[in-house]
């Protein structure tokens, strides 16, 4: 295709996009991020993890107006699979009082680089905590805000040989104030980056919004890589689609 030719219309995307399959794309991803790692772009020597809302685009007040007109007194995590269209959309909660009805998507960077290392999409009822398992390093330190000073996030972290480079909630006895400032300056830069990132998901079913997650932190690599000066990497073990 060049310039001058037409784009083909959304059903084409779509079909593409069922063509490929969620479980192809991560491992073109992941394929992808290999090669980088043999090239020494990934190293994780330092790594940043976060988590943030993936806003699902259902009228959640026409299901809540649902769930009570069949009887049930409230729209929750526990009746949301009875009368969402989305099944496995739950809410989740960031802090004291952001709420959303999604999902989650959890993210670890490599900071020399900035290149997205692993992506995971889950149901937003998933606390970053849990969710930590699934973008964890297998080594170097990590650094992730309060939500991830606690188990079972040390018990990953000692098991993959990480160094805890998490800030520590206020009523830990190894809260150090000083060093957990310096970690904040550390992380903001990374934090700007991913905080104004559009969380809406255009799928329903936690398959495609992996999908989502995945198409996107692949592209964000590429595009990095121009920015790095990458002109070209190797993945020639890529299965034809």
């Amino acid at each position: 295709m060049h310039l001058g030719e037409k784009a083909p219309d959304h059903s084409y995307f779509g079909d593409f996009r069922k063509r490929l399959g969620t479980g192809r794309l991560m491992d073109i991803f992941t394929q992808v991020r290999n090669s980088l790692r043999g090239m020494g772009l990934i190293r994780e020597i330092f790594t940043f993890i976060d988590a943030s809302q993936l806003i699902s685009k259902l009228t959640t007040w026409d299901d809540r107006d649902r769930a009570i007109k069949e009887g049930l007194e409230q729209f929750n995590n526990e009746t949301a699979g009875k009368v969402a269209a989305d099944k496995q959309a739950r809410f989740g909660c960031k802090g004291k009082n952001k709420y959303w009805f999604g999902y989650k998507e959890h993210v670890s960077v490599d900071m020399q680089s900035g290149l997205i290392n692993k992506i995971a999409a889950t149901s937003a009822r998933v606390t970053d905590a849990q969710g930590f398992r699934h973008v964890c390093p297998n080594g170097g330190a990590v650094y992730a805000d309060k939500g991830y000073g606690l188990n079972p996030v040390k018990t990953v972290l000692k098991c993959k040989g990480c160094h805890d480079a998490t800030i520590k909630k206020n009523n830990m006895k190894e809260k150090n104030r000083d060093k957990d400032r310096w970690l904040s300056e550390i992380r903001a830069p990374y934090e700007r980056v991913f905080a104004h990132r559009n969380k809406k998901i255009r799928y329903r079913g936690l398959m495609k919004v992996q999908f989502q997650v995945g198409i996107r932190a692949l592209v964000f690599n590429l595009k990095r890589l121009m920015t790095l000066g990458v002109d070209r990497i190797t993945c020639s073990s890529l299965d034809p689609i």
